[in-house]
């Protein structure tokens, strides 16, 4: 919203609430517009005074179209592809008007922050990381849930408690693996999520994440050679950076990720395969 021009040309100006919450372990959203969604439509009626918005859409939608530029497109009926920036939606988004687009999660809680004020508001966590923030944990736990504590609260009173929080908080989902996990098999089928979702326009999304699945899913069972971890690594590299919108690189860290910290993992597994291949081949 602070980015919207002052003055008004004559457009009118618009509130895009981002409600696309399609993202693998993100799950806040739709609590709030299941248990309370009168306090997202009075968030919006705020927001909408503020910036004199002329109307407000609750964008929601089954597949993944979370970048504002995609998002807009897909709210005016066409293919969900990233636009070109500058200029931003701020100046120029939806149907070509000023827009602000922001998250149900942000909308929702603006009625309660007026209501008791920011100093209030302010007051949960510490500084530089104050407020408070709905976190969902799924996986391996005891009780997968949706919680909303302090922004500061560690990961590991989270995930004793309620929930976590981490540097580089994403969209607090927190996906909890324990030991029993198949890493390798967990970004695989990462992988897929993110090849499937891709609306193809760039091409290295479109070809990378491709190739990212496909040899994902040979490492899986170890059908590949010790040379595709160093390939898969460089195809990483030629996602990371030259897309329009971030999905390139939501799909090239987890498998940077893996082949950092699991490296020995994936050569075992190969390994072992051609010794299974050899054996079977002697007998």
């Amino acid at each position: 919203m602070v980015f919207m021009p002052k003055v008004s040309d004559g457009r009118p100006s618009y509130l895009v609430v981002n409600a696309d919450e399609s993202e693998l372990g993100t799950c806040k959203d739709r609590e709030i517009m299941r248990h309370d969604p009168h306090k997202l439509l009075e968030g919006c009626l705020i927001a909408g005074v503020g910036m004199r918005a002329s109307a407000a859409y609750i964008y929601i939608r089954g597949e993944y179209v979370n970048e504002q530029t995609t998002l807009l497109e897909s709210l005016e009926g066409k293919q969900g592809k990233p636009r070109l920036k500058p200029p931003f939606p701020a100046n120029v988004g939806l149907y070509g008007c000023r827009t602000t687009i922001t998250n149900v999660e942000t909308v929702a809680v603006s009625p309660t922050i007026l209501r008791h004020g920011p100093e209030w508001f302010a007051s949960f966590g510490r500084k530089n990381n104050f407020g408070t923030k709905l976190f969902c944990v799924l996986g391996h736990v005891n009780k997968p849930c949706t919680v909303e504590k302090e922004m500061s609260i560690s990961l590991k009173e989270l995930i004793k408690r309620h929930c976590g929080g981490v540097r580089g908080l994403g969209t607090a989902a927190v996906i909890v693996k324990d030991k029993s996990t198949d890493v390798v098999d967990a970004i695989a089928r990462l992988s897929y999520f993110y090849k499937h979702e891709s609306c193809r326009q760039c091409t290295p999304c479109r070809e990378g994440t491709g190739w990212l699945w496909m040899i994902m899913e040979r490492l899986k069972v170890g059908n590949s050679n010790l040379e595709e971890i160093d390939m898969l690594q460089e195809v990483t590299k030629q996602i990371e950076g030259h897309t329009i919108c971030a999905l390139g690189d939501a799909a090239a860290w987890p498998v940077q990720g893996l082949i950092r910290h699991f490296r020995p993992k994936l050569e075992r597994r190969i390994k072992e395969s051609v010794e299974r291949e050899l054996l079977e081949a002697a007998v």
